[in-house]
């Protein structure tokens, strides 16, 4: 894809995106809405054969509520929020969807916009699927999550932060990426092709928030499985993307929450990661609540106990040192 070309598709994929919805709660914020920004200089490597052709669905019946999903995509990209005053740190926010679209509101913009209030410059990650037949299978997500790791340290200058203070976050199926990012970030899954390549895709530090973590019965999510590596697959494939079998000495410090009543990801997935983690003195944050069920966000949690869950991210990020 010319450069050219690329920098069309990605003010067309903008307008799209911004049109309504987010940029009603960015008001509420005073955030401007976001810059995307290519994650790759030229096609996403791997590209299948059959190019996906990107879509955007409205799932919300509520006008004032969006709750948009995209598919096919094949020009992975970082939404960028800037905040009106910089407390140097950054966030890269990975959403859910099962592996089968991108969750881009609730899961997205919703928690971008807020910490993006609060002086974190916040980068919203619209993932490639595995489902979509790119040559990395099922590590095409993770490929995306550490260049857009790298991509933030190469640009910090340019954004104003610190290169070293850069976070993630990810929900559900956007947790099992950052769980992955946390354990797996030095995984080499794709060729280097620049000198972005160079930097660390290591996170300072990662929030998987009810997250899918095991690939293994009888605590797998079914459907995030089947779409991340099929049905059938193999004993090795499974364990590999198990995000608690490959936890190393070297992780990252990582924040855990899960609601109790969660009825599509079981709780088991948090805490045998947490456990993991634990083994192997990885500094770990363990937040688990009676109500939440799966899916809340930022906006479905409001007014319930576990809409604290930002708060406390804050409370313990800042206190590893990230802003």
């Amino acid at each position: 894809m010319k450069l050219q070309r690329r920098e069309l598709l990605l003010g067309a994929l903008a307008t799209g995106l911004y049109r309504t919805g987010s940029a009603q709660i960015g008001s509420q914020f005073g955030i401007a809405p976001p810059v995307p920004t290519a994650l790759w200089p030229g096609e996403a490597p791997g590209m299948p054969i059959r190019v996906p052709t990107e879509s955007l669905v409205e799932r919300s019946t509520d006008s004032e509520n969006s709750d948009r999903a995209i598919t096919g995509i094949s020009l992975p990209r970082l939404e960028m929020f800037r905040p009106e005053n910089s407390n140097g740190a950054s966030l890269m926010i990975i959403p859910g969807g099962g592996y089968q679209h991108v969750t881009i509101d609730k899961e997205g913009f919703d928690p971008a916009l807020w910490f993006a209030a609060r002086g974190f410059t916040v980068f919203v990650l619209i993932y490639r699927l595995p489902g979509d037949s790119w040559v990395a299978g099922p590590d095409v997500a993770l490929s995306d999550a550490q260049r857009g790791i790298r991509l933030i340290r190469s640009r910090a200058d340019d954004y104003g932060i610190d290169p070293v203070r850069v976070a993630a976050l990810g929900f559900s199926a956007g947790g099992h990426v950052c769980a992955h990012l946390a354990t797996r970030f030095d995984a080499a899954t794709y060729e280097p092709i620049d000198s972005a390549d160079t930097f660390s895709a290591r996170p300072f530090v990662a929030a998987p928030i009810y997250p899918v973590i095991s690939m293994s019965a009888p605590i797998a999510h079914t459907g995030t499985r089947e779409a991340l590596i099929g049905k059938d697959a193999r004993p090795q494939l499974e364990r590999a993307q198990s995000a608690e079998l490959t936890v190393s000495d070297d992780a990252c410090p990582c924040f855990l929450l899960h609601a109790e009543d969660d009825e599509s990801v079981d709780i088991q997935n948090t805490l045998e990661f947490r456990a993991a983690l634990h083994s192997r003195g990885i500094p770990v944050e363990t937040h688990l609540f009676a109500h939440g069920g799966h899916g809340f966000g930022l906006r479905q949690a409001q007014g319930k106990p576990v809409g604290q869950w930002p708060d406390l991210f804050m409370s313990w990020s800042q206190s590893m040192g990230l802003f």
